[in-house]
């Protein structure tokens, strides 16, 4: 494993590339990254690399995001497969078409998206920024939230404004049992429940702490407990632990006995493939300009924003 590690950092000097992970990937991809950050810490990075390659460990749209903000970087992802369930769940015909229904709505896009999605959408968001992004829009202005109906649903209760919603989730945040999770409440009274906002809102009411990524493991550092029920993907907890060593993290069981809450498409990228790819520079990620300067404009406005 070692060499693996020694072999990744050596192509990474002679392609001056940089390797961008997410937090749910792997321990080991995690730490063989130069930065690990959400989509938001992601997108902002890519916004800013001086690498000329980008090598980003996550799933499909997040490479795209990087292509879309450095078109003159070559920009790889360890496997072309690695999709998003989210993302798939919006295809661009029928939401154009469902636009088209809301004429003079402002189009407010998650992140976790395609850049056809990205393309039609006014503003783009993160699970960290969303209601900043929201609250941006005219009170008075209709708007479509795409595709995440649990961020959605809970964006609008959150802030007290009707959303028109679209019927997409993320297959990983809709698998937690409520009540394995007040089962597991129950056995660790003081641990507190701390959840992602892509969760359905029946788990959702159990959580005494509801925010993105980043925002969870901010959380768990910051707060006096030392000990938290933890509904997300599972490979946050890798941080958390690094950041907290003293701490236990228990993660939220899913309704059947599997691992359902790991993202499978995320666990598809390995450090084999990481050393592959920098070595062959390869899989691509290519986008059409007329496509990516479409999807750019939403993407910058909500960094301006941000």
């Amino acid at each position: 494993m070692r060499d693996l590690f020694d072999e990744i950092a050596e192509l990474k000097r002679q392609k001056q590339a940089v390797i961008l992970a997410h937090y749910y990937q792997e321990p080991d991809i995690q730490d063989v990254a130069d930065f690990v950050g959400d989509s938001l810490e992601l997108s902002r990075k890519a916004a800013t690399t001086d690498a000329k390659i980008i090598v980003f460990a996550g799933v499909h749209f997040m490479a795209e995001t990087a292509k879309i903000l450095n078109p003159s970087k070559k920009v790889v992802l360890p496997d072309l497969k690695a999709g998003c369930s989210l993302a798939s769940s919006c295809p661009p015909d029928l939401f154009a078409r469902f636009k088209a229904k809301h004429p003079g709505a402002a189009v407010v896009s998650y992140i976790n998206c395609s850049a056809e999605i990205k393309a039609l959408s006014d503003y783009i968001c993160t699970s960290s920024n969303a209601e900043k992004i929201v609250r941006a829009i005219p009170a008075d202005r209709p708007v479509i939230f795409a595709p995440d109906r649990n961020l959605g649903a809970y964006l609008a209760k959150k802030i007290g404004r009707e959303l028109i919603l679209w019927n997409g989730s993320c297959i990983v945040h809709e698998v937690f049992s409520e009540k394995k999770l007040v089962q597991l409440k129950t056995r660790h009274p003081e641990a507190p429940i701390i959840a992602h906002p892509e969760c359905e809102a029946h788990v959702l009411r159990h959580a005494e702490f509801i925010g993105s990524t980043s925002g969870l493991l901010k959380f768990t550092q910051t707060s006096p407990a030392t000990k938290f029920i933890v509904v997300t993907e599972s490979g946050i907890l890798h941080q958390m632990r690094k950041a907290s060593p003293a701490k236990e993290f228990i993660p939220a069981p899913p309704e059947a006995n599997c691992a359902c809450n790991d993202c499978p498409f995320m666990k598809l990228n390995t450090l084999e493939k990481i050393r592959d790819c920098l070595r062959d520079e390869t899989p691509e990620l290519a986008m059409g300009e007329e496509l990516r300067a479409r999807a750019l404009v939403p993407l910058e406005r909500m960094l301006a924003i941000s």
